[in-house]
């Protein structure tokens, strides 16, 4: 593993002269590792090696919580109920005190269980339709403002060399996840812990997903997938459902010839669907220096709200997880970035922490059988329904 040292050098290093290990994920955004790295050296109140892990991250950290050789402090994209029903991580609830509300309730409420918080998010990503205005425009399409309104606008938008909509090479099953249901009004998993999409409406919405499949509207087979924006920006098709990360590189190559839109709403009920997720920091509960690992956590991610919108925009471009920060920055003050920002606040929503690897399984594997093979939305959804509600239950009966 390549690791890299972020060292104070021992510059007011504390007496006890405490050292802490702290892992993040390999980030693609170049200077990333250079920053978290400076971060660490800025703090004297202990000594923090930082670790660049590099290969499968979550099975690296789910692996180390189990030992005593992992790091005190590290990124997770969770924790997840295992882990916090395991006692593997430490509640971190305090560190927040005063400014808790200042967190976007998107990214905090999935790290928070039994009320208690288990995490610091520290930046948020999210998702969402791209669009090539003057295609649009040439087409007489308006930017679809239902679902209802996407699969004909896509319909409308196919030719003989562009295709109206890139969901991704499987059609859109691995990426939408969820989506479609809260775009219909639903949820995953109810706030008292229950199914959230036992209901007719998935039924029909997810069943309009497999209509834009029919129609011959969404692109498959494009040279990559559906986190790259080079399909879009190559002209192979109108409309792209991809992330606020490639925001920067659409507006450098198109201009202002793009907008963006959430996943239109679907039925009486419906609502927009902005799916975010965030990184978040966390503590082992094998550190065996537990209180120094929740003091740098707070300093950093709490109090360092410089690093933190340093973190999200000067490497990458992610939203500040404090929503202060999100309002204030130039970056996010106009245009599409600044949308993007108002959809994440009004719409965003993170999948819960009830919601187990064995029930997204389930959806997505139903999922795909309903857009590209034609299955029942109605059958599909009996038998995923079943499988979450067991998965409910099983997870709830842990203490």
């Amino acid at each position: 593993m390549l690791a890299a040292c972020g060292s104070n050098n021992g510059r007011g290093g504390g007496s006890s002269g405490t050292q802490l290990s702290q892992w993040y994920h390999q980030y693609g955004e170049p200077g990333t590792q250079q920053a978290v790295q400076r971060y660490a050296a800025a703090y004297h109140r202990a000594r923090v090696k930082v670790q660049w892990r590099p290969g499968n991250y979550d099975q690296q950290t789910a692996a180390a919580l189990l030992t005593d050789s992992g790091p005190d402090v590290f990124e997770v994209n969770g924790p997840t109920l295992d882990q916090i029903q395991g006692g593997q991580v430490v509640d971190l609830s305090d560190l927040p005190a005063g400014v808790k509300d200042d967190f976007n309730p998107a990214v905090l409420t999935p790290k928070t269980h039994d009320g208690r918080i288990w995490g610091i998010p520290q930046v948020i990503d999210m998702q969402m339709l791209y669009y090539r205005k003057s295609l649009l425009k040439d087409a007489g399409v308006a930017p679809p403002t239902s679902l209802d309104a996407l699969v004909d606008a896509a319909r409308r938008l196919t030719g003989s060399k562009v295709k109206g909509l890139f969901l991704g090479n499987d059609g859109g099953a691995g990426v939408l996840g969820g989506t479609p249901l809260y775009a219909a009004g639903l949820q995953l998993v109810t706030e008292d812990g229950a199914v959230g999409f036992d209901d007719p409406a998935a039924a029909r919405t997810l069943g309009k997903l497999h209509r834009l499949y029919a129609d011959k509207s969404l692109l498959l087979g494009a040279p990559a997938d559906w986190s790259d924006p080079s399909a879009f920006l190559q002209g192979l098709t109108a409309m792209q459902w991809t992330g606020l990360w490639a925001l920067p590189q659409i507006e450098k190559e198109l201009g202002d010839d793009f907008g963006v839109l959430p996943f239109p709403p679907d039925g009486s009920q419906g609502r927009p669907g902005v799916p975010v997720g965030a990184y978040g920091a966390a503590v082992s509960a094998r550190s065996r220096h537990k209180d120094a690992a929740k003091d740098f956590v707070k300093w950093l991610w709490v109090e360092r709200t410089d690093y933190q919108q340093d973190f999200a925009l000067s490497y990458g471009f992610h939203i500040p997880a404090r929503i202060s920060l999100a309002r204030k920055a130039a970056r996010l003050r106009s245009g599409p970035a600044a949308e993007a920002v108002r959809l994440t606040t009004d719409h965003g929503y993170a999948q819960p922490l009830l919601w187990t690897p064995a029930a997204q399984v389930a959806y997505q594997d139903a999922l795909s059988r309903i857009i590209t093979g034609g299955a029942s939305p109605e059958r599909e959804l009996r038998a995923v329904v079943r499988k979450v509600a067991g998965e409910l239950e099983r997870v709830k009966k842990k203490p």
